[in-house]
């Protein structure tokens, strides 16, 4: 009930649906945290963000996963005292999110050629891996969309005949991405094969769940981490987003394309995450003197 009282109250507040829905994410997931190291149902406290805060750091979450899922604390706590749960704020952004280093603000971890490869010969795995999985790590790859924005993709977002995905974006914001023909290959095996045998292949999204209703971006991350497990590295939705924007820089295409594909609000935010080399590029430089 608290979890469906704090969805009234920010949507009272008026945020946006989209909003609302990352906000109740991050919660359930703390809660979650919570009740799998106690039996009581704990509120937020300082000492169980903290404890929850250090437990993301050692899952090795992205800095600015982490830093939002405080951001999503924050709100709860502020929900809590309005509602007189709680008395206190235990949280302080300024103290409790992650600061990055300065000089290193530009660094992007990205997969390595050679990991590309590892995860393309895992999923050619028939016997671990669906042919919907399997297109996930390609639509991810090679298309560069955020996970929401892949599990939002419809039938009739796809043009077969122009090979291209139309793909809506952050606030509602539009944008056309060229698809590889073995993306487009496999995107026609799976409608033909697996997602036909479907009792729900009438239903206008892609990526459908076993019970047939639009794939949750949490299923694509719970899936990613389990195989991260046999293949050796992590691996996250953002972290193929990361990889499809290095690799074509790397290439030699220019920023403003890159933006436009990857969908930022401005070039600048290209800029300030893609125009620095990678962690291992400078070590291979420095390695060659």
């Amino acid at each position: 009930m608290e979890i469906e009282s704090f969805a009234q109250w920010l949507l009272e507040e008026g945020k946006a649906p989209k909003t609302i829905e990352s906000y109740v994410t991050d919660i359930k997931g703390f809660q979650s945290y919570l009740q799998k190291r106690s039996n009581d149902q704990t509120v937020l406290s300082r000492f169980s963000f903290v404890r929850y805060k250090e437990y993301l750091i050692k899952q090795n979450y992205a800095v600015s996963t982490i830093n939002k899922k405080v951001n999503s604390l924050k709100v709860y706590n502020d929900f809590l005292r309005t509602k007189g749960i709680v008395d206190e704020s235990y949280i302080q952004l300024k103290r409790d999110r992650i600061l990055i280093a300065a000089g290193s603000e530009g660094e992007v971890t990205a997969l390595s050629d050679e990991q590309v490869e590892q995860v393309l010969f895992f999923v050619e795995n028939q016997s671990k891996v669906s042919q919907r999985n399997k297109l996930i790590v390609y639509l991810l790859l090679y298309t560069g969309v955020r996970v929401s924005e892949l599990v939002g993709i419809k039938l009739a977002d796809i043009d077969t005949l122009t090979s291209t995905l139309q793909v809506v974006g952050k606030g509602g914001k539009h944008r056309e991405i060229g698809l590889r023909e073995d993306v487009l290959r496999l995107i026609q095996t799976y409608r033909k094969e697996e997602r036909s045998e479907s009792v729900f292949s009438d239903s206008p999204y892609l990526l459908l769940s076993q019970r047939g209703k639009k794939m949750h971006r949490d299923a694509v991350r719970g899936w990613l981490a389990n195989i991260s497990k046999e293949i050796g590295f992590l691996l996250h939705p953002h972290l193929f987003r990361h990889t499809f924007c290095t690799r074509l820089i790397k290439k030699g295409v220019d920023l403003i394309t890159v933006s436009k594909l990857a969908g930022h609000y401005s070039v600048n935010i290209t800029t300030k995450f893609y125009i620095q080399t990678t962690r291992e590029e400078k070590k291979e430089a420095v390695e060659k003197l």
